[in-house]
């Protein structure tokens, strides 16, 4: 397995950057290799990527997820791939962004990309596309402020104040 951490500052409230991430379907606007992500259901996500020329569709689940806390995946079919995005307020408008990803190099060429550090310089170009497009906007496009535990969500104590009943099928 390999593995890529990466951290980046962006200059908007930890609720805005928080609240862009949980926006799925606008990845293909700041992330290299990924062409859509469709939102399934409230954890469940189908993407489509292009990596180097090389196709692929898979889903992927939220495993947990904190509202302006932390964001963590694991795909489910497909290339073996998981991580986690946690959000750290540095000042009321600065936020620390870590990324932490680990997949499953597949093909040679993925695994000397790899051995090389490649993967770990996409995600920085991701991070580095991510700030440019959040401090652009200077507020997210959508938000879900739902709790996931254990891959379920949480509903339990929840007011409406804390989530929405459910992440719309379409962003």
């Amino acid at each position: 397995m390999a593995t890529v951490n990466k951290s980046i500052e962006v200059d908007v409230p930890v609720s805005v950057a928080y609240n862009q991430w949980t926006q799925f379907e606008t990845f293909p606007e700041f992330m290299n290799g990924v062409d859509a992500v469709e939102q399934i259901d409230e954890t469940g996500l189908h993407f489509s990527t292009n990596v180097g020329g090389v196709k692929r569709e898979y889903n992927a689940q939220i495993v947990e997820q904190v509202p302006d806390t932390l964001v963590s995946w694991a795909s489910v079919d497909g290339p073996r791939n998981g991580g986690t995005v946690s959000f750290e307020s540095l000042e009321p408008a600065r936020t620390r962004v870590s990324v932490e990803i680990v997949w499953e190099p597949e093909s040679l060429a993925e695994k000397a990309g790899s051995a090389l550090g490649a993967d770990s310089l996409r995600v920085g170009a991701d991070l580095d596309k991510f700030k440019k497009f959040i401090e652009a906007q200077g507020h997210e496009t959508g938000a879900w402020r739902g709790t996931v535990t254990g891959g379920d969500v949480d509903d339990t104590g929840a007011g409406p104040a804390d989530s929405a009943p459910s992440r719309p099928p379409s962003i």
